[in-house]
């Protein structure tokens, strides 16, 4: 941020995760091949190997409970505990909308998203806390922000009205001090957060930054979701599959993400 980095983000995460880092391997391997013959298969069996095990889901799960860690999701209890709470407001996190949904016609909230405000609802519902989202648009299009489209679809599609929305947001840093800063006003004194558990670590971070920074007193709760149980890894989870390569690139660009201040 204070280098003036932000808009490069997408393209500097594109270069250092997967599956850039091992497809440059291979081409280093082959370049080598005829004068270090070994030392090109050494870099080409790294690459490739780099690649399966990016893919699959046990790599996922190692970096979810070694790197990333997320507190654990809140049971029974702690929600009970949560139960119309004084000064006390649940805060989802926006996490991608579709500017455009065609078959819709409007504006739309992508799946994680949309996870995070149905996890949001439901826990406003059990404990009787009002509701806001935290999410803004992109800086070039004139589309509906995160916030907005999260208010349409909880009232027309849940039946559920937002107490606040929060529609400048653009990243995880400025979900957070604009969404304690709106909440401050309101008095509120307890925030309960809400997103998924391989980002709860940094979202976290930055709501007690934002905290701080505006003089202390407030109080957050880690409500994760879309936690990973805690099975023992099958044989299937070391195959390469669509949902095992996903789940490691988002572990790993918020490990990435912690690294960088991000």
């Amino acid at each position: 941020m204070s280098l003036g980095l932000q808009d490069w983000k997408p393209g500097l995460a594109a270069l250092v995760m997967p599956p850039m880092p091992f497809i440059v391997l291979v081409l280093l391997g082959a370049a080598q091949m005829r004068r270090r013959r070994l030392l090109g298969w050494l870099l080409v069996l790294a690459g490739c190997s780099g690649l399966w095990f990016m893919g699959t889901e046990a790599m996922a799960v190692l970096l979810e409970r070694t790197v990333v860690k997320p507190p654990p999701v809140l049971d029974r209890g702690q929600v009970a505990a949560l139960k119309r709470q004084p000064a006390t407001a649940i805060v989802v996190l926006g996490g991608g909308r579709t500017p455009l949904a065609l078959e819709y016609g409007v504006s739309g909230l992508k799946p994680r998203t949309a996870e995070r405000l149905r996890y949001g609802i439901w826990l406003a519902r059990q404990t009787g806390l009002p509701l806001a989202v935290s999410g803004g648009r992109s800086d070039h299009d004139a589309y509906a922000s995160e916030a907005e489209i999260a208010a349409r679809v909880a009232e027309k599609e849940y039946g559920f009205k937002l107490r606040w929305e929060e529609r400048q947001a653009r990243d995880t840093w400025e979900n957070a001090t604009r969404s304690v800063s709106m909440l401050r006003q309101d008095g509120i004194q307890h925030i309960v957060l809400v997103t998924q558990g391989y980002h709860m670590p940094r979202a976290l971070l930055h709501f007690q930054s934002a905290v701080v920074a505006t003089g202390g007193g407030m109080r957050i709760t880690a409500a994760p979701m879309d936690m990973t149980p805690d099975d023992a890894l099958q044989f299937r989870d070391w195959l390469p599959s669509l949902r095992g390569y996903e789940k490691t690139r988002l572990n790993l660009h918020e490990w990435l993400g912690r690294l960088a201040g991000a």
